[in-house]
């Protein structure tokens, strides 16, 4: 029978919509073509991309050369600028801004062909360390409020360039999903007086039901609400409202929990296109005590269409319930 759930950090409802018949077995994505030839992002195409912002070098390389193992660039093409000021204004009833901000792109490999499945485990900790250094570098900017870090890997996932990245938008602004689940979550401190993410480890970590893996520092699970077949998030089991203040023996872990999920994820969909965000806490201390940031992993394995726009429900043709059984059976 179908089911409606709510997402108790949102208060979204979704519909689990089961008798649409997709098992997860029903989920093997047809394997993109490459298309190979020039790649701007690849090592000694240094020159074709912005100069660097940051990145992690060889010792005795030189900055916009080669010899590196990541680098951070601004975006050739932005969807907002860090020059100027914000100008808000009003006209007649509407509000607007200039298009301030900060677009940044996360080269994560000289190497064209690999992907965060199969990097080294120092690759992919590289990578994370990267966002906490933009993220810390960017906050000091008085007129950034929030700092979105997210990957599309894959055509259908809005991918422009084949060779693994990923990006960061800064904005003047907190966006709406952000103020979503910063309400949410107060909400939920306020009525009980603990962390709802808190709360979401500890029962999810005793059922089992929706669990896919864990290590020391964190935990995979299939949100009770999954708006989408094989939603999967990547939570830090102790309470840090912000990303870039963990202490620094996190980032190893966090490293190995995603680059095992993506590879799990990877064997299970058959390479499916994905999309992660990640769920930070906005630049205000003040949520601090009950925010709970995390990674979301969202593959894209079906379409939103005229009822989701027109109703903010998700239909998801998958019980996070099975999908989390079947993630966990991988044969790694």
């Amino acid at each position: 029978m179908n089911e409606l759930r709510r997402d108790p950090i949102t208060d979204r409802w979704v519909i689990i919509s089961t008798e649409r018949g997709k098992r997860p077995t029903d989920f093997k994505a047809v394997q993109q073509e490459h298309k190979g030839g020039f790649c701007p992002f690849d090592e000694g195409n240094e020159k074709y991309v912005p100069k660097e912002i940051y990145a992690i070098r060889d010792k005795n390389s030189k900055p916009n050369g080669k010899g590196w193992k990541l680098r951070v660039v601004p975006n050739k093409f932005p969807a907002l600028r860090i020059e100027g000021d914000l100008g808000k204004r009003g006209v007649g009833m509407y509000d607007m801004m200039n298009g301030i901000g900060a677009h940044e792109v996360i080269i994560e490999t000289p190497n064209h062909n690999e992907t965060i499945d199969t990097m080294s485990l120092e690759s992919v900790r590289n990578i994370v360390i990267a966002y906490r250094e933009r993220i810390l570098d960017l906050k000091k900017d008085s007129r950034m409020k929030y700092v979105l870090v997210f990957k599309n890997w894959g055509l259908l996932a809005g991918a422009s360039l084949e060779h693994t990245h990923s990006q960061l938008i800064a904005t003047p602004i907190v966006p709406k999903r952000i103020v979503e689940y910063l309400n949410g979550h107060k909400r939920y401190f306020d009525y009980r007086g603990r962390c709802i993410i808190c709360d979401m480890v500890t029962q999810e970590l005793s059922e089992r039901t929706r669990f896919v893996d864990e290590n020391k520092d964190f935990v995979v699970i299939e949100p009770f609400a999954s708006r989408f077949p094989f939603e999967t998030w990547i939570i830090p089991k102790n309470h840090q409202a912000h990303y870039e203040f963990e202490n620094s023996s996190i980032y190893n872990s966090f490293a190995d929990i995603l680059r095992m999920t993506i590879k799990r994820l990877s064997i299970a969909l058959n390479r499916a296109p994905y999309n992660f965000v990640l769920m930070n806490c906005s630049f205000d201390n003040k949520y601090n005590e009950y925010y709970h940031w995390h990674l979301e992993i969202i593959p894209r394995l079906t379409k939103i269409a005229g009822f989701e726009w027109g109703t903010g429900f998700y239909i998801n043709p998958t019980l996070p319930e099975d999908a989390a059984k079947f993630l966990r059976e991988v044969d790694m």
